[in-house]
């Protein structure tokens, strides 16, 4: 059995077994296969029913609104479907829109008080079907009065309710689908419910594999490395459906990312990054709206193939943005932007410190934009400990203090979320500082706990939330130990939950080369070599690669 096949069989025998169900919608998923399919509209946001008893005119402007709420494109949703009331002021479906364009369901956002005033002008209408009634009620139950997640949950069952009452309705399946994937992380039964969603997509997808949701809500559902795969066709599809919208451009990177497809990923995230970026140029919008999102994980999916002089351009072009920004930079509230132009310059310094393990660029968090609360100082925190306790300087233990303190704070305040985060970088931190000195067995024991603690987070999406993942990094600490055997399988578990991340691909071929197993570190540095097609040729581990398959061929 080649190595790499060995390694992820000894992580994956950690890992629960799929549910038959995820094996079922696996094989509907790529079992019907479709052309292009349906002309695409020529808004390029993809195709969507939703009969209303609106006029023609307005009905144009309500289907582009439609649409762009399904690839989260509130702007210019907003835009649409104020569009169509403005031609026709008693067309109320026009409203509904508006009200749904203020609430943003995954990125938990909801600009309660400006969909009210939407709401409010709602009145009866004998034009009204029945159809066009339910919805209205269930986005008033949105946004009626009590708790967000208990609205959220009595939204759901409305839309359950509209979905089994009009079955050959794909917009009901597919709001109904959002509205699980928003309640999933308040439930007991997470994945279930995302898989519930999924299920519905694909329906959609099968039926009309143009519809904008069909893709983009069947990524969400099934983003975490077990289950990326059942998601693969609706992520090759996805920039095809709206590529009008720098969302649907960068959304496939999601699955691609799951399943290590770093040359997808970056076609992925350069089209989200200079869509966004041409979308801001046209209308004159602040810097504030460029997809930073899609900028930062361009940055880490250059890191993962070794083009660090490219990824260093992003980060330069980053701190360019931060400082030309000005006033009319902040984020306009009707747009309901998640935050200025500063944000992700603190997860890219971090990240390319981290990969690159250049650890004197930690001076850049000098620049930060980022607020100074205790998320914006954990990382700068975080980043400095490690490289502090890398060179064992005495400084490391004043940051360990403060990250203790970090995370006591997030205990006692409404942040408690990020009280394991803290605690998994806290003892990273610790860890690496006994490992310098010399201590094995303490910093053993103390990656381990961060490595357990970390498996018992939500699955990963995206970039790893604690930028350094755990498994990689005690991997790395038993090498240091000269116990390469032991760190195989730490590996192994990082290549599960982070497919084909180089460094850890790297550690592989280090940990086979010193236990002994040639054929091993072969196929692992080889495989690193395929990873790093594009890599900077000066790259001291490209050499040492290349070397050693040079030496083994011998």
């Amino acid at each position: 059995m080649p190595f790499l096949l060995r390694l992820c069989y000894l992580s994956s025998m950690r890992r629960r077994i799929l549910p038959l169900i995820a094996v079922m919608l696996l094989v509907m998923c790529v079992s019907k296969t479709h052309g292009a399919g349906p002309g695409i509209q020529e808004s390029q946001l993809g195709k969507v029913e939703f009969p209303t008893s609106g006029s023609e005119h307005t009905q144009g402007h309500f289907l582009r609104g439609v649409a762009a709420l399904h690839s989260f494109w509130y702007e210019e949703a907003l835009e649409a479907f104020r569009a169509a009331t403005k031609a026709d002021p008693d067309f109320m479906m026009g409203y509904w829109g508006e009200a749904m364009a203020h609430n943003h369901p995954l990125w938990k956002e909801q600009d309660t008080e400006a969909a009210r005033q939407a709401l409010a002008k709602i009145m009866d209408s004998a034009k009204l079907t029945p159809r066009e009634r339910a919805y209205l009620n269930a986005v008033k139950v949105l946004y009626g009065e009590g708790d967000k997640g208990a609205r959220d949950k009595a939204y759901s069952a409305d839309l359950e309710k509209i979905y089994r009452d009009y079955p050959e309705d794909l917009e009901a399946a597919c709001f109904y689908a959002l509205s699980l994937l928003a309640v999933a992380s308040q439930s007991d039964e997470r994945i279930r419910t995302r898989i519930q969603a999924g299920a519905l997509t694909l329906d959609v997808f099968n039926k009309n594999p143009d519809h904008p949701c069909a893709a983009h809500y069947t990524i969400h559902a099934f983003d975490d490395p077990d289950y990326a795969i059942l998601a693969l066709p609706a992520a090759r599809r996805y920039a095809k459906i709206a590529p009008e919208s720098h969302h649907a451009l960068h959304m496939p990177a999601h699955i691609f990312l799951q399943l290590g497809m770093w040359p997808e990923a970056a076609t992925s995230n350069e089209g989200g990054w200079a869509a966004s970026v041409a979308w801001v140029k046209r209308k004159s919008l602040p810097l504030s709206h460029r997809d930073y999102h899609s900028l930062y994980w361009l940055q880490y999916v250059y890191l993962q193939q070794g083009r660090y002089k490219q990824a260093e351009d992003l980060l330069a072009l980053k701190q360019k943005d931060m400082a030309e920004a000005s006033d009319h930079d902040a984020p306009a509230k009707s747009f309901g932007h998640k935050g200025d132009v500063g944000r992700y310059f603190d997860e890219m310094v971090a990240t390319h410190v981290v990969e690159t393990e250049r650890w004197g660029a930690a001076r850049l968090f000098d620049s930060s934009g980022s607020k100074n609360d205790g998320k914006a100082r954990a990382l700068p925190l975080y980043v400095r400990g490690l490289a502090a306790a890398q060179k064992g300087s005495p400084e490391t233990a004043t940051i360990l203090a403060d990250l203790q303190t970090l995370r006591k704070e997030a205990k006692d305040t409404d942040q408690s979320r990020r009280a394991k985060p803290y605690e998994v970088r806290e003892l990273q931190v610790a860890a690496v500082a006994r490992a310098a000195k010399g201590a094995y067995e303490e910093a053993i024991a103390l990656i381990k706990n961060a490595a357990d603690l970390e498996e018992k987070l939500p699955p990963p999406s995206g970039p790893p939330e604690m930028i350094k993942p755990s498994h990689e990094l005690f991997g790395e600490i038993l090498l240091r130990a000269g116990r390469p055997k032991e760190a195989v399988p730490q590996f192994a578990t990082s290549l599960v939950r982070h497919p084909m991340r180089a460094r850890s691909l790297l550690g592989a071929a280090r940990a086979a080369a010193q236990s002994g197993d040639r054929s091993g570190a072969v196929s692992a540095y080889a495989t690193l070599f395929r990873v790093w097609a594009q890599a900077d040729p000066d790259l001291s581990e490209v050499r040492e690669a290349r070397e050693y398959v040079k030496q083994a061929s011998r």
